[in-house]
């Protein structure tokens, strides 16, 4: 059985590759190791960014997701955006997603967390079906971004 377990900065190559795929299914966005890198790197062992949980099993890191913390001044409590939820293609369909996802919510609740927020391609029915089954509902609040280019 797989285990899932807090992301070290050892693990940041290894969480850059699974971002690869991520990015590389992804209509907004594209992969690029060094902007994945430098990224983890600020999350991982940095517990007022948030937390990446990884899967790992036989030493191979096979999946992730990321809770970035945030405030919601309308909760009056610490919130969390779901980030980077990915399971290597070769284990879909093995429940790690779920086992992955499973424990970031049951972490996020047992710190006091009062909601998860996540966004995903509009078009990706199987991603909306599968955080349907695991209790979260479409939200009436739309998206938008600003990229804040830098010189």
């Amino acid at each position: 059985m797989p285990d899932i377990r807090l992301a070290e900065l050892r693990d940041t190559g290894d969480c850059a590759r699974l971002l690869h795929l991520l990015f590389s299914q992804e209509q907004e966005f594209a992969p690029d190791a060094a902007k994945q890198i430098a990224g983890l790197e600020m999350i991982i062992g940095n517990p007022t960014a948030g937390r990446v949980f990884v899967c790992e099993a036989a030493g191979r890191i096979i999946g992730m997701v990321t809770l970035l913390d945030l405030v919601s001044t309308a909760l009056g409590r610490k919130v969390a955006m779901l980030e980077d939820m990915i399971v290597e293609p070769e284990f879909r369909g093995q429940g790690i997603g779920s086992r992955l996802l499973d424990h970031a919510c049951r972490w996020a609740r047992d710190m006091g967390y009062g909601r998860i927020t996540l966004l995903t391609d509009n078009d990706n029915d199987a991603a909306h079906r599968f955080y349907e089954a695991h209790g979260f509902s479409r939200s009436p609040m739309v998206a938008f971004r600003k990229l804040l280019e830098q010189d």
